[in-house]
């Protein structure tokens, strides 16, 4: 069994900056990509970011692009997401995922980290 286990998130000011880990556990596994989601208090679970793990190529949604950034350890198998900017709509849990090969969309999630930024 693969387990994300996510680390990092807390309180912030906006303005501030944190930074979100998530690296995969237990048996090995082969992805086809890693990301991030997050979901606020009454809201549907949103995208935030994600890593092709094969390229690298990165994704964001529009709210986070030009302030958050997605990163890998491959030999890890870890995924990063360094926010920057933080503004209070970014108060939510944010949630680690991969997609294994094979799986069709985003199959193994981590257990989630809150993030709570103060105006």
């Amino acid at each position: 069994q693969v387990r994300l286990v996510e680390s990092g998130g807390g309180l912030a000011q906006t303005g501030d900056s944190l930074r979100l880990s998530c690296e995969a556990s237990g048996r090995p596994f082969s992805q086809v990509a890693m990301g991030w989601f997050r979901q606020a208090p009454g809201q549907e679970r949103e995208f935030v970011s994600s890593m092709r793990w094969a390229n690298g190529d990165t994704y964001y949604s529009d709210s986070v692009k030009g302030r958050f950034t997605v990163s890998r350890n491959i030999r890890r198998n870890a995924v990063y997401l360094q926010m920057n900017s933080l503004k209070p709509e970014d108060t939510a849990v944010y949630y680690c995922a991969a997609q294994s090969v094979g799986a069709d969309g985003y199959n193994i999630w981590g257990q989630g980290t809150q993030v709570t930024v103060s105006s």
